[in-house]
């Protein structure tokens, strides 16, 4: 199963490839692992990233594509993938089209989780990080037995700056005007499976998402 995970922040990605990887078997490659690995392992384009990032500066399509291509060419990539955060453009969707077919591999589905900004609001303000433990709880999913306290080692919880709403909202408009065109480019190839993600349970979107990709094998 070669598939790609599209959504704005918030929309559960991460937590639906996890489960995808159980249920499938296969590798779930997140931007953010693939550099961290391709550093850790010294590649050519690890290294090239890093001197990027030690500069804070954004790491140049070629190189992120470069280390993506390494990636997908290794073994457990074999029987297939989940790619999460990558691409986000429409120019790294056409250079993953020419990596993937210099791999001999193919797409077989493009799964978007539909979830409204009011809702994606809800959930990424409602984070609580505690200060001396840095355990991680949710007002609505997760709250704590006491409100403002951690469970873990009893210290204060607070809201960092960028699960702030005016933060949040900031993050969302620039997925909407960067990432949301590959809406209609995986759209156009037959490829999108919308999923819509509102108001629904974890399982409920798990089981969705299974059922419309075994069609796809």
């Amino acid at each position: 199963m070669r598939i790609i995970l599209l959504g704005p922040p918030g929309a559960g990605k991460g937590t639906q490839a996890v489960m995808l990887v159980k249920e499938f078997g296969v590798p779930h490659i997140s931007t953010g692992d693939m550099f961290r690995a391709a550093i850790k392992e010294g590649t050519d384009m690890g290294m090239k990233a890093k001197s990027f990032m030690d500069q804070g500066q954004l790491v140049p399509d070629e190189i992120v594509i470069g280390i993506v291509k390494d990636r997908l060419a290794q073994a457990d990539c074999q029987k297939g993938f989940i790619l999460d955060g990558f691409p986000r453009t429409v120019p790294q969707a056409d250079a993953l089209q020419d990596a993937l077919k210099a791999l001999n591999m193919n797409l077989q589905a493009v799964v978007n989780l539909a979830v409204s900004e009011d809702e994606l609001v809800s959930r990424l303000s409602g984070r609580r990080v505690c200060k001396n433990c840095g355990a991680t709880y949710h007002v609505i999913f997760t709250p704590t037995k006491k409100e403002g306290l951690c469970d873990a080692c009893g210290g204060e919880l607070y809201q960092r700056d960028d699960d702030k709403e005016i933060t949040i909202r900031k993050r969302l408009e620039v997925y909407n005007n960067q990432t949301s065109p590959l809406i209609a480019y995986y759209k156009d190839s037959g490829l999108l499976e919308t999923i819509d993600g509102d108001g629904k349970e974890i399982g409920e979107i798990l089981a969705t998402v299974i059922a419309v990709l075994k069609e796809k094998k």
